[in-house]
């Protein structure tokens, strides 16, 4: 696949246009990074969001033993490390959910990585009934994100899961 068909319909018809396209992005690809960047560019550049990646648990030296890592993304540049727990990626990850964020000023504890962060979506990667990775997409407008969102972009994970 060498380019991406952008649906310029409803953002269910976006979303349903964009599945079987990283259905064949991934497929045979077993290699976890390069699924992870072309799935976040294939979002990013379908919802013209302020910020599409990923965030890979490691081990460190933390208290919890493991860390959120930068993995691949699109947009500006990011916080390098989260903190289980912390922020709205480490709340996904300690949860094992979808976290939807309508205003990032009124989450307790939100991380800035981007002052133009408005709205935020994280949904956690989950294998084997441990979080391996969060997908963190971010929007400079207030409101972005729902319901629609939270069950596509969990389809598009349980779709990769199996390939990664």
């Amino acid at each position: 696949m060498e380019s991406l068909n952008v649906c310029k319909g409803s953002k269910r018809e976006k979303y349903q246009s964009l599945l079987p396209q990283i259905a064949s992005l991934v497929e045979g690809e077993n290699d976890i990074i390069a699924n992870m960047a072309n799935i976040s560019s294939a979002i990013h550049h379908t919802f013209d969001n302020l910020w599409t990646g990923f965030y890979i648990v490691r081990p460190d030296s933390s208290p919890s033993g493991e860390t959120l890592v930068l993995g691949p993304f699109q947009g500006p540049l990011a916080c390098t490390r989260i903190a289980y727990g912390k922020g709205v990626c480490g709340t996904s990850w300690k949860e094992m959910k979808t976290i939807i964020v309508q205003d990032v000023e009124l989450f307790p504890g939100h991380i800035a990585c981007s002052s133009l962060s408005r709205s935020e979506i994280v949904v956690p990667l989950i294998r084997e009934g441990k979080v391996i990775a969060v997908l963190d997409i971010d929007s400079s407008e207030i409101g972005s994100y729902d319901d629609t969102d939270r069950e596509f972009l969990e389809r598009i994970l349980d779709n990769i899961k199996s390939e990664m």
